[in-house]
């Protein structure tokens, strides 16, 4: 059973948002100002609130972000 996206915290919506863009999460810290392992973290928890275990999984998700 998949969670909705307002299970996410704001900067967890922030990143899950420009990892859905195409963004790497080296590119996804420099537009959100904080380190590539913050942006780890934050997708981490993304994936374990959205029950998926891949960026692609992340993307197929009918999500409103």
């Amino acid at each position: 059973d998949v969670s909705t996206a307002s299970d996410l915290t704001p900067q967890e919506r922030q990143v899950a948002a420009l990892v859905r863009r195409g963004l790497a999460n080296r590119d996804v810290a420099a537009q959100l100002f904080v380190s590539p392992r913050t942006v780890d973290f934050h997708l981490r928890n993304c994936y374990a609130k959205l029950g998926v275990s891949s960026r692609t999984e992340l993307t197929a998700l009918p999500l409103d972000l």
